[in-house]
């Protein structure tokens, strides 16, 4: 029996979970990257706008760190397939731990600190889809689920405590905290080499084509299988509303603040509610929820995800505004653990980089998207009714969405299928070709259902 299937037993445990040495390190490993990704973004800023007394710049050195996703993090992430996880996501440390202490040098251009950074950044996606990769194969069941929605959850609490500490440090020495997520990188890498097992990569050579049609064959599966695509249209469209209040939060503060707060306090509140409310649905959902009761929530929680924004339409007061994106936070991280779990687990061996790198470029786009279309919407029409309107078409979408969901029959076949197909991949059939349902290398000849 699959262990995707709802356990009759309570709900994981954080010590089931923590008890896995090879996921303690990757815990401890990825919160030191995320709080030194953050602690430098807010350096580079700042040291950016202190070169050259420029906002455009400034927001260029900010935004920089998302072009990797966008211009080719799906083939990036597929090179993370063709190698060994641990080898991956070490080499993709030390890459960034060696940029961050150029970048550190004084009297570094600003041209060249942008091209470095960006540099930089390309080792994320795959370093990030090998973590991702890794995952089913350190927790088993319902332990993975638990422990995405500790990975989320500080994810979330590393953005805060990131920008708060590179903000204070940066203003005194911006090379201290580049210096300091440069020791993050150094950091993580001795972890992972040391904390974790040595696998052979997911993809041999028998199963090689070239980077484009590998990855291509990554969203062909993605979008082809009718569980995965769900997963995939379920997280997007829960993303596409989200994201609104903490993308609009510094207008929507300055515009709409009462006499009792100032804007910026009123911003930090709106922006902080989300990843608040992400931390509390994501650890209260995972820990108090049975497995069970997990899978049947996710459709209603898809609803009430933006159904808590339409109040908006009425102009709260900013702290209405964060309760509401707090509640809304708390809605969507029910969703994204579970569909998560479901997802790397719906994926044969092989494809779980691939399929990450298809996801991960989605909810880039997707939140970029989202909060582009609202701001410009908020050019020409107040943002409470902006916000309002946009969330009212995202509780008829998420219904939509919620109707079509695949039954628990669907889904457990779905898991099961990809099990067997990471099965057959090592076992040659009578023509000596591994039994992959693969034409050619990397390329499915039908979804996997």
């Amino acid at each position: 029996m699959s262990d995707e299937r709802p356990s009759p037993e309570g709900p994981a445990t954080f010590r089931e979970v923590f008890a896995q040495r090879e996921y303690r390190a990757i815990f401890a490993a990825s919160t030191l990257t995320w709080i030194g990704d953050y602690v430098a973004k807010a350096a580079v800023t700042l040291l950016v706008y202190r070169e050259t007394q420029s906002v455009a710049l400034s927001a260029a050195a900010f935004a920089v760190s998302y072009l990797p996703w966008l211009v080719g993090g799906p083939l990036l992430a597929t090179v993370a397939e063709r190698h060994r996880y641990r080898q991956v996501m070490v080499i993709c440390d030390l890459i960034r731990m060696a940029l961050m202490l150029v970048i550190a040098i004084r009297g570094m251009p600003v041209p060249v600190i942008l091209a470095l950074l960006f540099a930089t950044t390309l080792a994320n996606p795959p370093s990030q889809a090998a973590r991702s990769a890794l995952m089913p194969l350190i927790l088993p069941g319902d332990r993975l689920v638990l422990g995405l929605s500790i990975n989320t959850s500080m994810g979330q609490a590393a953005q805060v405590v990131g920008y708060l500490l590179g903000a204070a440090v940066a203003t005194v020495n911006p090379t201290a905290a580049l210096l300091m997520n440069a020791a993050a990188f150094g950091m993580s890498a001795v972890l992972v080499r040391f904390g974790t097992r040595d696998r052979p990569p997911a993809m041999t050579s028998a199963h090689r084509s070239d980077l484009l049609h590998e990855t291509a064959a990554g969203f062909r599966l993605v979008f082809g299988t009718p569980v995965l695509r769900a997963i995939a249209v379920l997280v997007f469209s829960a993303l596409l509303f989200s994201i609104v209040p903490e993308g609009l939060a510094a207008a929507w503060a300055n515009e709409h603040a009462d006499a009792g707060m100032h804007p910026g306090l009123a911003q930090a509140v709106i922006m902080a509610a989300v990843p608040v409310g992400f931390i509390l649905g994501g650890l209260l959902v995972g820990r108090v929820v049975a497995p069970a009761r997990r899978l049947v929530l996710m459709r209603p929680l898809a609803v009430v995800a933006p159904l808590v924004l339409v109040p908006s339409l009425f102009d709260p007061p900013p702290v209405v505004v964060a309760l509401l994106a707090a509640a809304c936070g708390f809605a969507v991280a029910g969703i994204l653990p579970v569909a998560n779990g479901l997802f790397v687990r719906a994926l044969p061996d092989g494809f779980r980089a691939r399929g990450f790198g298809v996801m991960a470029t989605g909810v880039q786009v997707i939140q970029g998207l989202a909060v582009l279309v609202t701001g410009l919407l908020a050019e020409r029409f107040p943002i409470p009714l902006v916000v309002g309107v946009w969330s009212i078409a995202g509780v008829a979408l998420m219904s939509l969405v919620a109707l079509r969901w695949p039954d628990q029959q669907t889904v457990a076949a779905s898991v099961e299928a990809a099990q067997r197909a990471s099965a057959a991949r090592s076992q040659p059939d009578a023509s000596g070709e591994p039994e992959t349902g693969q034409v050619g290398p990397g390329r499915p000849r039908h979804a996997v259902t």
